[in-house]
């Protein structure tokens, strides 16, 4: 278990979300809200896709990640550098948001990361650090980095600026919704270290206070369900493995713990095979790209996991970066 730290470290508010939009406008791809009514039928409710698989790097990632090292741009006369740790996602939406804004960046990521994702990133004009997940500590590596080069540190998901970027996400759920004149009553997306589904539950509570927003995460990797039944942050226990390589955080943010303790009306869980089996629906029935990690919350959806009363239900599916041979595992089943 570890120590709650409710109050102890600043959260985004929903007007650092707005921020953030205005901020990453023009740069990051205001994904849309697709529906299928099959889909409506599988679910047997209205149902819209919020496909963050089209984003710029494959995933959400770039959002927070470019809100991130603007603001620090525009708070500080430079920033030689950025550093930052990540399974793959992040590091592709730091090094293509770095690219952008002309910064260097140097992402430290495991050497058992998906190739596609290791490669994405070098191509994206990054330096990759490679570690081993199960004997080094990535986050220590990253900062002693920072120290030498004095360069920014760019965190996955516990950082008020990387919250509020994801939180665009909530936001564009909100506007869309509204422009279609239906209310989003419930809201599933996946959840690692929590930075996604805080920012999402940020944009979307202010908007609509009666929504009910859910984390959705790998079976054995669900901290933030059960950290939110017991009301303190949790562990995984870690020596688990999952499919889902982007959604292996050890436990809830200390920043993003608070703000889903608050806002969340619960976790759902999807084992790796219905992530799987949910990459193989939307890749033949919604002709969308997910990786699994970015699938958790519509495989959650497929078993019926969501409350039974939703009139109009968000899914967001959170990356599409996903590895020719797991693609193909995901098919043949």
């Amino acid at each position: 278990m570890l120590s709650n730290t409710d109050g102890a470290a600043p959260a985004p508010v929903f007007t650092d979300v707005e921020a953030a939009a205005r901020r990453i406008a023009g740069h990051a791809q205001r994904t849309p809200l697709l529906s299928w009514l099959e889909l409506d039928r599988r679910l047997g409710t209205h149902a819209f896709v919020k496909p963050e698989c089209l984003q710029l790097t494959g995933s959400f990632k770039f959002r927070g990640a470019y809100n991130k090292i603007k603001s620090a741009l525009e708070s500080h006369e430079e920033v030689p550098g950025v550093v930052a740790f990540s399974s793959g996602n992040h590091a592709q939406g730091v090094a293509a948001a770095a690219g952008q804004l002309g910064v260097p960046a140097i992402i430290v990521m495991p050497e058992d990361a998906p190739r596609i994702k290791i490669e994405n990133t070098r191509a994206l004009g990054a330096e990759v650090k490679l570690y081993d997940r199960y004997k080094e500590d990535r986050e220590a590596i990253a900062r002693a980095i920072a120290r030498d080069k004095g360069y920014l540190v760019v965190p996955p998901y516990d950082d008020p600026a990387i919250i509020a970027g994801q939180g665009t996400i909530g936001l564009e759920i909100a506007e869309d919704c509204a422009k279609l004149g239906v209310t989003p009553d419930v809201v599933l997306a996946p959840c690692s270290g929590g930075g996604l589904i805080s920012g999402i539950a940020t944009a979307i509570k202010a908007r609509s206070p009666e929504a009910r927003v859910f984390a959705c995460e790998p079976a054995r990797f669900d901290d933030t369900a059960r950290s939110l039944a017991a009301g303190r942050r949790l562990e995984n226990e870690g020596s688990e493995k999952s499919i889902c390589d982007a959604l292996l955080s050890k436990s809830p943010g200390e920043i993003t713990f608070p703000i889903n303790k608050r806002l969340l009306s619960g976790g759902l869980v999807a084992t790796d095979e219905e992530a799987l089996a949910a990459v193989a629906f939307a890749a033949r029935r919604l002709k969308l790209v997910v990786e699994p990690g970015g699938a958790v919350a519509l495989a959650a959806a497929l078993q019926g996991r969501a409350p039974k009363d939703a009139r109009t239900i968000v899914i967001v599916c959170s990356g599409g970066n996903i590895d020719d041979e797991m693609l193909r595992k995901a098919l043949a089943n």
